[in-house]
């Protein structure tokens, strides 16, 4: 039997490794949209300094490490640095009233920011889901009328989710005066969110899957939901059993239609 020489040829090192898989990660619009999710998961009363700040490190992190990879600037990206970096400021010139004012409205403010950003992209038919899908797409493909469809569709669809925030949340605090309502502040929010995040990942596929490979995923979120009604008095525990059985029997029977 012949010996196999030992193969010493080196792997990636550790920190190639996480520098890759960090770059992974950051790969797609989601990671322009990061810092607003740290915004409306961190502000409330007496901590939005530390949202804004905390959003601010974020852009501009992941606009350093986009430039240290070699990829393009993002409009996005840019926005994400010139908002943050503004309302960190503004809020450090204002009074405690404009304070109080700035932190009731700072939700609606940014998805309103968020609705201009994407319909402007598309005004300037520049979507701007398309920074992004350029750096995974052969350049081939970038005039196609099939891979523009589907950005000027997927910035689309996020606009409306932004808008329907926006809407949610003014409701929240200009009609219900109550910024911390469980449907208004978080379920119709995080809903609006997540349909665009699933649509984004589902509809660029060639051939497209089924429309239970869409729905199913979001069919899960309405388990936690469910809870959080039953748990957070968000209504009559028989709602929060209802979101609970649907979401069960949901996910079964597209998972099971997939």
């Amino acid at each position: 039997m012949i010996e196999k020489a030992p193969d010493t040829r080196a792997g990636p090192s550790p920190a190639r490794r996480a520098w890759d898989a960090l770059g992974a990660m950051l790969d797609g619009p989601l990671t322009g949209l990061a810092p607003w999710i740290v915004l409306a998961v961190v502000e409330g009363p007496g901590r939005l300094a530390w949202a804004a700040g905390i959003a601010l490190s974020l852009s501009v992190l992941f606009v350093a490490v986009d430039l240290l990879r070699g990829r393009s600037l993002k409009l996005l990206g840019v926005i994400d640095v010139v908002f943050f970096a503004a309302l960190l400021a503004v809020h450090f010139l204002l009074d405690q009233a404009g304070q109080d004012w700035m932190e009731t409205w700072v939700g609606e403010i940014a998805n309103i920011t968020l609705v201009v950003i994407a319909v402007g992209s598309m005004l300037a038919r520049m979507p701007f889901t398309i920074q992004y899908a350029r750096e995974e797409v052969d350049e081939q493909y970038w005039r196609t009328p099939r891979f523009l469809r589907i950005n000027y569709v997927i910035t689309g669809v996020w606009a409306v989710a932004f808008l329907v925030a926006a809407i949610a949340g003014f409701y929240g605090d200009a009609v219900l005066h109550d910024s911390e309502n469980l449907w208004t502040g978080w379920v119709i929010q995080t809903a609006a969110m997540l349909i665009a995040l699933q649509f984004s990942a589902w509809y660029p596929e060639d051939p497209r899957p089924p429309v239970s490979a869409l729905l199913a995923p979001l069919a899960v979120w309405l388990i936690p939901v469910g809870i959080l009604i039953l748990t957070d008095d968000g209504g009559p525990g028989w709602v929060g059993y209802t979101f609970i059985a649907v979401g069960v029997a949901a996910q079964a029977f597209l998972r099971k239609g997939e």
